[in-house]
């Protein structure tokens, strides 16, 4: 559909000042690729489920265990239940996933991409908490994620913001509820929407759930900087792409045209809509990168991503920047 013409207007950020990065992703059955796992074919059914590759991954429990090793899962909420299988804990003991290090660092956080050889560390819930907040201004200086299987938690702390003040809480805490309410169940921009509409002014109730701390009681509140778009996760030579829908496949490491393109695009989301997220933005990038003119990216846009409602100035700035990418106008 032609820009402008009836296309649906995005409603206002659900947080200003405050931004939000989901964690999502399928690891569906794939064809085989270069790497022994990856890309499915246009056209082409997957292969049967007995001749489907296997895809291992080695984990840990953050705090400290034996080695185990997960397979078969489809989605990020079967991957806890395989983790939990491994080391006999409840599935809903799993807060959250990095990759290649125990520490709470929310740049190796499991997210949109997962290196062939990347070794996956389970943080588990750990000591309860309850902390009076009073919101003497609007922004609290939180970014809230989510692990994608019901869990939203704190991912970065404003420095000097009002949460910043507060020691009790730290990069990592599960918000379990506000004010009673439980957020079981709730997505990232669900949480991030009610903190921001909190009345300023009044004090708030959280119930947090902190990680279980490893052995060497790492600082917790220093691992809440940005998530990184110029480093990749992983090791191997190949990184497996998570998709909110649709299988996961096995692709190289972007280009440098694509990094700094969804460098780019998740800064428009941030500016726009008040969150990030790479997934999306890498989305949106292979979406737009073969494209001809801005129409034919807004076609596709609303045919892949409709239920964002992305407004015109919105889809023409991605084209800018797409273009810019492209050109090499860093």
């Amino acid at each position: 559909m032609p820009l402008g013409l009836g296309r649906r207007k995005k409603a206002p950020p659900l947080v200003e000042n405050e931004e939000a990065e989901p964690i999502r992703g399928n690891l569906a059955g794939a064809d085989m690729g270069p790497f022994g796992l990856a890309a499915m074919q246009p056209g082409l059914p997957p292969p049967p489920p007995g001749l489907r590759p296997r895809l291992v991954f080695h984990t840990q429990l953050a705090q400290g265990s034996p080695t185990g090793r997960i397979e078969g899962f489809t989605n990020v909420k079967e991957l806890y239940g395989k983790i939990a299988e491994v080391f006999k804990i409840p599935g809903s003991e799993v807060l959250f996933c990095t990759l290649n290090t125990h520490k709470v660092d929310m740049d190796k956080l499991l997210g949109g991409q997962i290196g062939l050889e990347d070794f996956i560390f389970a943080h588990v819930k750990g000591q309860k908490k309850e902390v009076e907040v009073y919101k003497s201004e609007d922004a609290l200086g939180l970014t809230i994620t989510d692990n994608g299987a019901g869990y939203a938690f704190i991912k970065r702390i404003k420095e000097g913001s009002i949460i910043d003040r507060i020691q009790l809480i730290s990069v990592g805490d599960m918000i379990e509820s506000i004010n009673g309410q439980s957020l079981i169940g709730c997505r990232h921009y669900e949480v991030a929407k009610m903190l921001k509409d909190l009345p300023k002014g009044r004090v708030f109730v959280l119930k947090l759930i902190e990680p279980r701390k490893a052995f060497d009681k790492i600082s917790q509140r220093s691992g809440g900087g940005k998530l990184g778009t110029s480093s990749q996760l992983g090791t191997g030579r190949g990184t497996l792409r998570l998709r909110s829908k649709g299988p996961a496949t096995v692709e190289e490491l972007p280009s440098e045209f694509e990094e700094k393109a969804i460098k780019k695009v998740d800064d428009l989301l941030e500016n726009y809509m008040g969150i990030r997220d790479t997934e999306l933005a890498a989305t949106m990038v292979e979406l737009g990168k073969d494209k001809k003119n801005p129409d034919e990216l807004a076609e596709a846009l609303d045919e892949t991503l409709g239920d964002f409602a992305f407004p015109d100035e919105f889809v023409f700035d991605v084209w800018g920047a797409i273009g810019d990418a492209k050109s090499g106008r860093y």
